[in-house]
Formats: structure tokens, sequence, C-alpha cells
């Protein structure tokens, strides 16, 4: 039998056998999903610019304005927009981190323990997508 014949069809079978058609590809599917990277990069380079400043400010023993808070939060909301898929959760966190973004713009300080806060929360989420085995699609 030649490698591109089908083999013979049986008694039973009364429909002709032929070969399975490739998924189809929506024409503008892959912009779709360039946004999405550049929205976890853009939100993921936030985080890290605002977190980069407060883990300097706690080690180093000087003070911080909101700014790098600002710009911590500003990335939270930026990569759930881009990561998270469930509506809930995503505008969920959004929601809570333009609030708290806007509620240390307004208080206008930030004290020590809200940096040990960011930092802490920080450590737990990257150590949970760290060691959490992402689910395998079927």
């Amino acid at each position: 039998m030649a490698p591109t014949q089908l083999p013979p069809m049986k008694s039973d079978d009364s429909e002709p056998r032929t070969p399975p058609s490739p998924p189809r590809m929506e024409p503008d599917g892959g912009a779709d999903t360039q946004m999405h990277v550049i929205g976890l990069m853009v939100g993921t380079a936030l985080m890290f610019i605002g977190f980069l400043n407060v883990f300097l400010s706690i080690s180093g023993g000087f003070e911080i304005n909101v700014v790098p808070l600002l710009i911590y939060f500003c990335g939270l909301a930026v990569w759930a927009n881009a990561v998270i898929e469930n509506l809930v959760v995503r505008y969920g966190v959004m929601t809570g981190a333009v609030a708290l973004a806007l509620a240390f713009f307004h208080y206008g300080e930030v004290l020590f323990w809200h940096k040990q806060v960011v930092f802490w929360t920080t450590v737990v989420i990257v150590m949970y997508f760290m060691f959490n085995e992402p689910k395998k699609q079927a």
C-alpha cells in the first residue's frame, strides 16, 4: 500500500473517509495574542520598576514618595488585563490595583509598613507562580 492511499473501506462503512481538515484560524487571531504579550511585558516591567524602588528603600532605609507605588499598581492593572482569563478575577484585580494606587496618591506618603506589605505580598505572589503547575490542555 502506498503511503498516500487511504486504507480500503470496510463493508459496514457507508461514507468515504476523508483526511481531517486543519483547524480554522481567525484572520486577525494573531493580533489579539500579540496584545496580550505586550500587556504582559509592559505590566511586568512596570511592576518590576515600582517593586525595585520599594525594595531598595526598605533595604537602604530611605524614604520614597508615592510614585513607585503608583507605577507598581498601574503595572499590576496592565498585567492583570493581559494575563487573567476569568473576567471577575481580572476586573477585581484591576479595580483593587487602581483603588490602592488612588488611595496612596490621596494619602500622599508611604509609611514603612506600606512598603513591607507590598514587598511581602509580591514575594508570596511570585512564589505562587513559581511553584504552581499550569493545567495541561486536553
